[in-house]
């Protein structure tokens, strides 16, 4: 039997049957001790951060060697994010449920600096889901940034998606963070176009469905297109023939991503556009003899 393969063994029997539930802090009702002031949540002390900051560094960096009160804290980790998980599930609005997450988030953030600062791997088994969980969570509740800052360490470290999600860690965040633009943009509204050009920059290079590509420019292309028509008509070419390119580009890739309007708007725009002409020399432009 591997070290990993020990590992995961070790938290599931640790996550199942070994953690006492009254030590456990969860954001989930029956993760609880007791009833607080604010039903849902549990004031986490300093002493408890500092744990999992401790346990998550040690379970990554060693976890053939984590400690039994390290593999204890990370099996809490877990026993959380299976009750969250599990209440979430029973939510059925979508609002409810992005409100809900907002709440659960905080609770998962020192284990999450701790892998971060870490810099070794996001762990084995139902540990190594917690990073990538709260980053789709990061983005159902519009923190994209934050979101977007786990982006580099979980393609740094490959780590995989939970099974759940079925795809990969650059598809989710193209998908996830385009459907929200889609949403804002269909509203006639705009989407914060320096969060879509830094996806653009996360998953350059990477491999990916050229369905899910044309989705992220069709997105960019709108943006440009929009900040195009705000600007004065001589500022506007350059804008505008970016715009037009981009949208090409994003039709070019999946002819049914639905930018030809767009690209019918931007080239009508251009033509439209004063024409440039050189200085004439004979109204007072010529060169002395």
């Amino acid at each position: 039997m591997t070290p990993a393969r020990a590992h995961r063994e070790r938290m599931a029997a640790l996550a199942a049957a070994a953690v006492d539930p009254k030590q456990v802090v969860s954001s989930a009702e029956g993760g609880q001790p007791a009833p607080a002031p604010n039903p849902g949540i549990v004031d986490r002390t300093p002493a408890m951060i500092h744990r999992e900051q401790i346990a998550a560094t040690a379970i990554v960096t060693a976890p053939e060697t984590a400690t039994s009160a390290e593999d204890r804290t990370a099996a809490q980790i877990v026993l959380r994010l299976t009750h969250d998980l599990r209440d979430l599930k029973e939510i059925k609005g979508v609002d409810a449920k992005v409100a809900a997450k907002r709440r659960m988030l905080p609770e998962y953030q020192a284990w999450i600096d701790a892998i971060l600062a870490a810099d070794a791997g996001a762990g084995d088994g139902l540990i190594g889901e917690v990073v990538p969980t709260c980053m789709v969570w990061l983005i159902d509740t519009g923190d994209f940034a934050a979101a977007l800052n786990l982006v580099p360490f979980l393609l740094k470290h490959k780590v995989a998606m939970p099974a759940r999600y079925k795809r990969d860690v650059a598809t989710v965040v193209v998908d996830e963070i385009t459907a929200a633009a889609q949403t804002v943009q269909a509203l006639g509204e705009a989407f914060p176009a320096d969060i879509l050009a830094r996806v653009a920059d996360l998953v350059d290079g990477v491999d990916m469905h050229n369905e899910v590509r044309a989705k992220l420019l069709k997105a960019i292309g709108v943006e440009q297109l929009r900040a195009a028509e705000d600007m004065d008509a001589n500022e506007s070419r350059a804008p505008l023939e970016t715009a037009l390119a981009t949208l090409k580009e994003a039709h070019r890739l999946w002819n049914r991503v639905g930018v030809l309007d767009r690209v019918k708007r931007a080239e009508k725009l251009l033509k439209a556009l004063p024409t440039i002409t050189e200085p004439n020399n004979e109204q007072g432009g010529q060169q002395a003899a």
